[in-house]
């Protein structure tokens, strides 16, 4: 199974159904006159700006202007030919920040340059490589050879492209995997194939005197409000051929096989088989438009919330798209004007490729090796050079960030990789707060909601006694029952129950509710909590701490200079303190220097920073990587930024630690060569990570970390929160006789 399936939230403007081929399978075409009017597609437009969509799919006939109705209306409107309306109806998409994508059916290359001004991808069905199908006769329009040729025309004006074969119209099995074979060859040549559907036919009754845009619209609407849907089923045709999960699923593997780089779409309103071909391989569902498919009116897309939840049965994240695919957002595949749209309105979905998606400030390349220098030698960097840093890409510059990264740890830390054996205990999952990034916090009347009692609570600790646990971490969601005295009880309870264990507890953003709710100076808070046991303070609720971030990504969190304040009233009351950073998400890389300087500001005022844990953002279950676009950073992203943070804190903070629950293990390792020397603790019990998405676990045994650091070459300990040594784990290196 998938982790992530796209999907696109667009609406669909069936501008005109009016064609010049007879397929036998259609109930959208006519044959009489049919065009939407200018006034009719701006209220659409309209409509579909204020649900949010992002995506206007434009659908028509195979070259309607073919009907001297059709010619005689766009005469009256102004418009030489039926394409130059379309060119209009995109721009007054754009205009509103609606990304076209356009599917006429087969086009010449001047056409298709002219609508590439203004769309962000196109489209066209291939359908099948056969030219003798019964269901093609009487249709021009489907000769293979041309709609072949005007893939390929797309694929030289470098147009993102969409297309896809038809199951089920009386090919045989061969035949699909020919045209599969023939839509690989136009992307082995020009690269532009950006996803391929296959559709599997399913027979219409005729709409005569019907407006299949107003049946598509209100079957939509009803499914949506109530879960509740007809899929009418007819008889095949005698010229169909039955298709079967089987077919299905043996399309996908060769899909894959042929197009590894080419999403495969599968349509999710034709066939309940969907999850299987999901798990089969298929990566997205298409548009799941908000006013139905207007080519099969009576079977509407599931909502994207019904989707969601049958994915997560499975284990997989609903995520959105934009019409034109991650990897040709850039200006050789998009024309400067459309370009400019997904700039301003969607640049969240631009791929990071390292150097930032937005161009709010220069980056200073020539920088880097200087900068890299002065990272090694502990001297802090400019806001400038760590831009540089965080953004740089070139193989050779990485390789030489992650070296003078090694070289600092080994100079700060030695070769010792530490651990802690502890437990994470999240007592609620209830949460006020709502952040975009979390898929942990719930609202107090979620079925997902929970709340540990005492006995369960206890229990947990026991638990963690037994499995040789030296801290509790203990961290919550912002509850909005719970007073100062709930949180004192939970430590007290925990030290009754471990009077030796040391209780690593509450975030900053819930010691900022403690001081809100009950009106006492920090110092105060601080003085109560550690008469109740606490020991020190995860630096977690950072995110990154520049605030405009905070502000896109979680308005209602503390900005930066409280979550400081807090953090240096702990140190003030004598109590340690980690820090964190929140990374891969939709911050920019002098969004990242800044959280560096106030962290590494913050540490040489106070020194009361234990480590610097980097967490790379999981996104799967999350708010913002359902609808921004936000993929998982990649593994070699991650180290490099790993060992830039090294490289920032200079020698402000000696150690720093990579989590393996947001890596997984592999990585943490390798993360051993670049400037990593913890690897974080055992947590027997992990929700924050798991439930947004995580697959790297929520348990590592003491002998897995002992493991991962002698696989790297380097002795392990066993330390406690502040950095004791308990034990030491040397290694055994094996003698040549």
């Amino acid at each position: 199974m998938r982790r992530r399936v796209t999907y696109s939230r667009n609406v669909t403007l069936s501008l005109s159904r009016t064609c010049v081929s007879h397929c036998k399978y259609c109930a959208f075409a006519t044959h009489q006159p049919h065009l939407h009017e200018p006034a009719a597609v701006e209220q659409l437009l309209d409509r579909a700006m204020r649900r949010r969509v992002k995506e206007l799919l434009v659908l028509t006939g195979d070259d309607p202007g073919y009907h001297p109705g059709v010619r005689e209306k766009l005469a009256g409107l102004g418009f030489a030919t039926f394409v130059d309306y379309v060119v209009w109806c995109c721009e007054r998409a754009l205009e509103r920040g609606l990304l076209p994508h356009t599917n006429l059916g087969a086009l010449g290359r001047e056409d298709l340059a002219k609508l590439r001004e203004v769309t962000a991808s196109q489209g066209l069905m291939l359908e099948s490589t056969r030219p003798d199908l019964v269901a093609h006769q009487g249709s021009p329009t489907k000769e293979p050879r041309l709609r072949l040729a005007t893939i390929d025309a797309a694929g030289e004006l470098r147009i993102p492209f969409t297309s896809g074969i038809l199951v089920g119209i009386g090919e045989e099995p061969s035949d699909r995997l020919d045209a599969l074979a023939a839509l690989a060859a136009s992307h082995e040549r020009y690269g532009h194939i950006q996803e391929v559907i296959l559709q599997n036919f399913v027979p219409h009754r005729r709409y005569h005197g019907e407006e299949p845009a107003e049946i598509a619209d209100e079957a939509s609407e009803a499914y949506w409000r109530t879960g509740l849907g007809t899929h009418p089923s007819l008889p095949l045709p005698r010229w169909a051929t039955a298709v079967t999960i089987d077919d299905m699923v043996e399309l996908v593997t060769a899909a894959r096989a042929l197009m590894p780089d080419v999403g495969i779409q599968v349509p999710p309103n034709l066939a309940d088989w969907w999850p299987q071909l999901v798990a089969a391989g298929a990566t997205d569902l298409g548009g799941l438009s908000a006013n139905g498919d207007h080519i099969s009116p009576e079977h509407p897309f599931p909502s994207p919330h019904q989707v969601r939840k049958r994915l997560q049965q499975d284990g997989a994240a609903l995520t959105e798209r934009l019409c034109v695919y991650p990897q040709y957002i850039d200006g050789d595949w998009l024309d400067q004007g459309v370009m400019d749209v997904v700039k301003l309105k969607y640049w969240s979905f631009i791929p990071r490729r390292g150097s930032g998606r937005r161009q709010d400030r220069p980056i200073h390349a020539e920088l880097v090796s200087g900068a890299i220098e002065k990272g090694r030698d502990g001297v802090a960097l400019s806001e400038d050079e760590l831009t540089a840093l965080f953004a740089e890409t070139r193989p050779e510059a990485v390789e030489e960030i992650r070296a003078a990264a090694d070289e600092l740890r080994a100079e700060l830390a030695g070769d010792l990789v530490t651990f802690v054996v502890n437990r994470n205990i999240n007592i609620s999952n209830v949460c006020i707060v709502g952040c975009a990034f979390c898929g942990f916090g719930q609202g107090k009347r979620s079925p997902d909601a929970y709340e540990h009692d005492e006995p369960d609570f206890v229990r947990r600790i026991h638990d963690a006694l037994e499995y040789g646990a030296t801290e509790l971490c203990i961290q919550s969601g912002i509850h909005p029952d719970w007073d100062f005295d709930e949180y004192l009880r939970w430590l007290r309870v925990a030290k009754r129950t471990a009077p030796d264990i040391h209780l690593h507890a509450y975030s900053p953003m819930e010691i900022a509710h403690m001081q809100d709710i009950s009106g006492l100076p920090l110092s105060e808070v601080f003085a109560r909590l550690r008469d109740a046991g606490l020991g020190s303070t995860p630096g977690t609720a950072a995110e990154v701490l520049h605030d405009g971030v905070r502000e896109r990504i979680s308005p209602n969190k503390l900005p930066v200079a409280r979550w400081v304040e807090i953090i240096e009233a702990s140190h003030a009351a004598g109590l340690r303190s980690t820090s964190t950073v929140m990374f891969g998400h939709i911050e920019e890389p002098w969004e990242l220097a800044e959280h560096m300087r106030v962290i590494r500001e913050l540490q040489e005022r106070t020194g009361g920073i234990t480590e610097f844990v980097p967490l790379s953002f999981i996104p799967f279950q999350t708010l913002l990587g359902r609808t921004h676009g936000v993929e998982e950073i990649s593994r070699e992203e991650n180290l490099k930024h790993t060992a830039v943070f090294r490289l920032a804190l200079g020698r402000s903070i000696r150690n720093v630690q990579a989590s393996w629950v947001k890596m997984g293990l592999e990585t943490a390792t390798e993360a051993l060569r670049w400037g990593v020397n913890d690897l974080g603790g055992t947590l027997m019990e992990e929700s924050i990570s798991r439930l947004a998405g995580s697959q790297h676990g929520t348990k590592l045994d003491p002998e897995q970390l002992i493991s991962a650091a002698h696989a790297a070459g380097r002795p392990a300990a066993e330390r406690s929160t502040l950095y004791e040594i308990r034990r030491e784990h040397r290694l055994v290196v094996d003698a040549c006789v």
